[in-house]
């Protein structure tokens, strides 16, 4: 049975990406920065029939946290076969270059990138026993450097400046971590999930949880001949599924 760790999967699209998983076999850890709503997302799951998940404590802006994950895990299982970074926050809005505290881009980006790094050095080393190791960045389409260029661009108007910096640094990430791997069987992408409903934007997107979350895992159950290193969004690139960086 292949295994999975999700980060901020208690609720919302990482808590669905988790339900779809367990639908396909995989054996699910389920990430929480709050044990507590963790085990009562475990506890949701489980009544529904989905046995194979438990909750994993974790919170990817303390770095004792991520050690101590890490070390419980390792407990547990000696091969991770997948890796969802998912936690993510926007910060406080509205945004603008100028005006915006510094202290909203450390917190963000403590999150959204730092939060991502800390957590895929932690746990890479149980995912090279894997025969087909899958990272998944859950990003943004407003992380697309090319789009935000484009006034003919659907979202061109819409620039939260710290949120947009931190995916795009996240997009950065992930191109050279695939960049680093490209000799090996891990597949490493960045999937932007859609402007979905959800509590994110107080539920102001016209997708639903549950697509967002299946683009999430058809990244995440990748073939041994599946891409790596790319940006997968079907808001940004609904005819190639692909958007530009």
């Amino acid at each position: 049975m292949k295994t999975v760790l999700i980060t901020g999967a208690n609720k919302s699209i990482g808590f669905e990406t988790a339900r779809q998983l367990l639908g396909q076999g995989y054996y699910v850890y389920l990430g929480s920065r709050d044990i507590e709503k963790g085990e009562q997302a475990v506890s949701q799951l489980r009544a529904e029939g989905l046995s194979e998940v438990e909750a994993i404590e974790i919170d990817v802006n303390d770095i004792a946290s991520v050690g101590a994950a890490r070390e419980a895990l390792g407990h547990k299982i000696k091969v991770l076969d997948v890796l969802i970074n998912n936690a993510g926050i926007g910060g406080a809005m509205p945004q603008t270059p100028l005006e915006t505290d510094i202290t909203v881009f450390r917190e963000v980006f403590e999150t959204n990138f730092f939060g991502v790094i800390e957590v895929t050095q932690a746990f890479v080393d149980l995912m090279k026993g894997s025969e087909e190791p899958r990272i998944v960045n859950v990003t943004s389409g407003l992380g697309s450097m090319a789009l935000h260029n484009d006034p003919a661009w659907k979202y061109y108007a819409v620039k939260p400046t710290s949120y947009v910096a931190s995916k795009a640094a996240l997009n950065a990430y992930t191109i050279v971590l695939a960049y680093d791997q490209r000799f090996t069987s891990f597949k490493i992408n960045a999937v932007d999930p859609g402007y979905t409903a959800t509590d994110f934007n107080h539920h102001s997107g016209p997708g639903t949880i549950e697509d967002a979350a299946a683009r999430v895992v058809k990244a995440a159950t990748l073939g041994k001949d599946g891409p790596t290193g790319q940006f997968f969004s079907d808001d940004n690139s609904p005819e190639t599924g692909v958007s530009p960086w």
